[in-house]
């Protein structure tokens, strides 16, 4: 299993972008435009605008979380890439956070620590961070128990 931050409000961001850029061009073209203002320069706000919100779809992009058999292992980075992986069996508490916008749409931040961890791995705008977070929280209890089998009855 492979967790990654939702696109919902990046997706969102390229079509206000689009939106924005749209209305300006309009707004410009029916109106009798200044003579000495070029015909691109309104245009520069929403190129602005779109510049940051590729910037910030690509760096959700190359922000991941796989759940490999036992193990769970945070990456992120282009150039220089970070990667933690951690024991499932280790896990012991993951934590959801949503605002009210992100419950609106059906995201929130996935957060979890682990045993003998003292920082924190938090995920931001998860697609439905409580089922991730009880999928991970299912299979650290699965772990836990294949490693403690009940003791045998006498």
């Amino acid at each position: 299993m492979q967790l990654r931050p939702s696109l919902k409000f990046i997706k969102l961001s390229y079509v206000m972008c689009l939106v924005l850029a749209v209305g300006v061009a309009v707004y410009w073209l029916a109106g009798s435009p200044p003579a000495d203002v070029p015909i691109w320069a309104p245009l520069i706000v929403p190129a602005v605008l779109i510049l940051f919100t590729a910037i910030r779809h690509v760096q959700r992009r190359l922000v991941k979380l796989v759940i490999l058999g036992d193990r769970l292992r945070y990456e992120a980075g282009l150039f220089s890439k970070t990667t933690r992986t951690m024991e499932l069996v280790k896990v012991q508490d993951v934590r959801v956070d949503q605002t009210l916008g992100q419950r609106m749409v059906g995201i929130g931040d996935l957060s979890f620590e682990t045993a003998g961890s003292a920082s924190r791995i938090v995920m931001r705008s998860i697609d439905r961070p409580q089922e991730a977070a009880d999928h991970i929280l299912a299979l650290a209890h699965a772990q836990r128990g294949s490693l403690n089998p009940p003791p045998a009855a006498v």
